[in-house]
């Protein structure tokens, strides 16, 4: 059999894009209904996904409350709860979800996610982030952002000791950081341990990644970005004793798919009528880290930014394809809204399942996060016009190849 694309279904309360809760068939109050969840689950198990990621930030998204208000990301579950609850209505698919490395200990987060994966049959994975918010340092008594060199540093000792807790060892382990005694209440996950997922890309992200992930999130607006992304970060593997095999990236990508190409791009830009320009300015200026982005002309172009101590990688990709396409603040805000810095794709099953191809066969990604637009309808979109396409092209599985989610990713069960 030929190697097949992996596929995770990125879900997010009414949808991607920012104005996904004005669109007229999207759930406005998606984010606390868990019947909305269960069938979201459900369809992407039925067109054999390999996992569902919730992501997480424990805070409001932005400072002004009133401008939060109208974003699709406004309220939510906690994830890990929500995960456990769609691990009794699913039986294969897996169930991944973010949790901070600066406001959360080892042990706790250890024993949380090996008990899900118990829960689950072995379906269960943990996106590590370091947190790159002050609003979310401000809820956790943090006098303000660590510095980016120093969240890592925490991150890689804290993923350390959750492998070691999850491999069975009693740590005994004083730290810089952490201080671990017990070995877990718990025994070895159904899949040897829960999969290990990461998404930063800055310098110090991807060692981290090359390090300990098995899988990796990212970002990429063009072929080149994403074949250099992935280029680097299998070449730094071998340093750690890793084939470029034991970790699968997966590009974030958002689709807007249709019968017609006609149909699809009207689909988008009613999307993108919904925008209100405070909102989508707003939106950027917290990838940014700046505060003042009003203060300048919104037509005219990005100023030049201080160097963040926030999401770098994610920084730099939207100030150089501000540079690269000439986007005044108002056009980049607009394209930056519909999915926050990933790549976007407008067309038919056979237009996108070609942009996936291309990028999946051309060594520039081993899967995909699918985020769609709105849910249910681009979900369910993709479910059934996409994924057939790529079947019938042998690029995606047809039946799971096993129960675990190590399974569907084709990855080596830890020893």
């Amino acid at each position: 059999m030929s190697a097949q694309m992996k596929l995770g279904a990125f879900l997010w309360a009414t949808g991607h894009h920012i104005a996904a809760w004005r669109h007229p068939k999207a759930h406005v109050r998606a984010g606390i209904d868990i019947d909305h969840y269960i069938q979201l689950a459900r369809t992407a198990e039925a067109a054999k996904f390999d996992m569902v990621f919730c992501e997480d930030a424990a805070g409001l998204r932005e400072a002004n409350v009133g401008i939060a208000s109208q974003t699709s990301r406004s309220i939510g579950f906690e994830p890990i709860s929500l995960l456990s609850a769609l691990a009794v209505h699913t039986s294969h698919i897996g169930l991944v979800s973010t949790a901070s490395t600066s406001y959360n200990e080892p042990y706790g987060l250890a024993r949380t996610f090996l008990s899900l994966d118990h829960l689950s049959g072995g379906r269960a994975g943990w996106n590590l982030v370091t947190s790159a918010s002050p609003i979310e340092a401000a809820n956790f008594g943090a006098a303000g952002l660590k510095p980016h060199a120093d969240r890592y540093e925490r991150a890689r000792e804290f993923a350390e000791m959750v492998t070691g807790l999850w491999q069975g060892k009693a740590p005994g382990h004083d730290g810089q950081s952490f201080s671990v005694r017990d070995s877990l209440d718990l025994p070895r996950s159904p899949q040897g341990a829960p999969v290990m997922v990461q998404a930063g890309a800055s310098d110090v992200g991807r060692d981290l990644a090359a390090r300990t992930a098995d899988v990796v999130f990212t970002a990429a607006q063009t072929f080149e970005e994403a074949k250099a992304f992935y280029d680097d970060l299998k070449g730094r593997m071998a340093a750690y004793g890793r084939e470029p095999d034991d970790i699968k990236i997966m590009p974030g990508v958002s689709p807007v798919v249709a019968e017609t190409e006609a149909e699809a791009r009207e689909k988008f830009e009613e999307l993108q009528e919904l925008i209100p320009d405070e909102v989508g300015v707003a939106l950027l200026s917290s990838y940014l880290s700046i505060s003042d982005l009003w203060r300048h002309p919104i037509d005219g172009p990005l100023p030049e930014l201080p160097e963040s101590e926030g999401m770098k990688s994610r920084q730099a990709l939207v100030v150089e394809q501000s540079r690269r396409d000439g986007l005044s603040i108002r056009q980049l805000a607009r394209h930056f809204a519909g999915a926050r810095g990933h790549w976007r794709i407008v067309g038919t099953a056979a237009q996108v399942a070609d942009e996936l191809q291309a990028r999946f066969e051309g060594g520039a990604a081993d899967g995909f996060n699918v985020m769609p637009s709105y849910f249910p309808g681009e979900l369910d979109a993709f479910a059934t016009l996409v994924v057939p396409e790529l079947q019938r092209r042998g690029l995606f599985r047809k039946a799971y190849e096993g129960t675990t989610l190590r399974d569907h990713l084709g990855l080596r069960r830890p020893s």
